[in-house]
């Protein structure tokens, strides 16, 4: 192996390994951490926005499995599971979810917890609102030991040495707060969520390492494109759009779902802006996403394929998410469900 072919196997080592630390949260005193991303986050409503909570009425349960960037050492595998449902005597809908998120081989672990209630109250004959709180109990692991650096590098034979640095991390827990809004119609709707109202610390090592606010706003719509002699829906298009902000980084979705029958497809665009960075806007990916549905099951597979600079490492992002639908007896009066996709 020639020199230079070993110095740059050497620096692409180095940048993946650093890569997967500098963007894990909270790792030292500058960092700012980001959320983990759900690509199919309709998918995942409560972690999308609380406002969500028993917006289906009956009683439900998500399961979601993310593997990002595979291809690399370092990568991001996220899994996540919620309930909710509706109940008429406090007059909105509870939710409970709980995140696992591991980063760099379970370098660093974040287990959240998050409880949100959701009320809805009709404004018009056709405009309702749906408001909601919640609260987060979350905890955040480094193992120091599964970290590399550059003074445990031979030249010839890789790494071979003991670190020089001071081994610190270990465990921080902390809790978090968070609020939504949702305003739809039979056809339309627009959405806000605020996370982590208090910014807590989430710092491994000494000093202050705040968990920025995440603010998003999200909407669109769900039309009927295809129906039968009995007016029954068997076809609809519906385009969305997400807009998030989080500390440095802001981020667009936009796209639309087709469904027809038990089957469902989409093609979505996610674009990025760095605000430190001399060229803040970037491509990131695109986004393919393909499911069946039934009345009790909904299953639906994602691909990102990444159109960034990192195209030919990283192996874009697997994503996988089922929901289950658990039957409930119907109620006196109107439910007014949200007319965005749920897979």
């Amino acid at each position: 192996m020639g020199t230079s072919m070993l110095k740059m196997k050497l620096k692409n080592i180095i940048r993946y390994t650093l890569l997967a630390f500098v963007l894990a949260a909270g790792v030292a005193n500058e960092a700012q951490a980001q959320d983990p991303e759900f690509t199919q986050y309709y998918a995942n409503p409560l972690f999308l926005n609380p406002a969500f909570a028993g917006s289906d009425r009956c009683p439900r349960m998500v399961m979601s499995y993310r593997n990002q960037w595979p291809a690399m050492s370092g990568n991001y595998v996220t899994q996540a599971v919620s309930y909710d449902q509706h109940l008429n005597s406090i007059q909105g809908g509870l939710g409970l979810t709980v995140l696992h998120d591991q980063a760099g081989q379970n370098t660093l672990q974040t287990t959240r917890i998050t409880g949100m209630y959701a009320y809805q109250q009709s404004l018009t004959r056709k405009l309702s609102l749906r408001a909601a709180l919640e609260a987060s109990y979350f905890q955040k692991a480094l193992d120091w030991s599964n970290l590399t650096f550059g003074d445990m590098i031979d030249p010839r034979r890789g790494f071979i040495y003991e670190t020089q640095d001071t081994p610190r991390g270990g465990k921080v827990q902390n809790v978090d707060f968070g609020a939504g809004l949702l305003l739809f119609t039979p056809k339309l709707h627009l959405g806000f969520a605020a996370h982590h109202l208090n910014e807590p610390n989430e710092s491994l090592v000494v000093g202050l390492s705040r968990l920025p606010m995440k603010l998003t706003v999200h909407g669109g719509g769900k039309f009927p494109i295809k129906k039968n002699i009995k007016n029954e829906v068997l076809a609809s298009i519906s385009p969305n759009f997400l807009f998030r902000k989080q500390g440095e980084f802001t981020q667009a979705n936009t796209g639309l779902f087709v469904n027809k029958g038990p089957l469902f497809g989409g093609v979505w665009y996610r674009g990025m802006f760095i605000a430190r960075d001399e060229n803040p806007l970037y491509k990131d990916a695109l986004i393919a996403v393909i499911g069946i549905e039934s009345d009790i099951m909904r299953f639906g597979y994602s691909y990102d394929i990444t159109i960034s600079d990192l195209t030919p490492a990283t192996g874009g992002a697997h994503e996988l998410s089922m929901t289950l639908k658990f039957d409930c007896k119907s109620k006196k009066g109107k439910f007014r469900k949200i007319p965005c996709p749920t897979f």
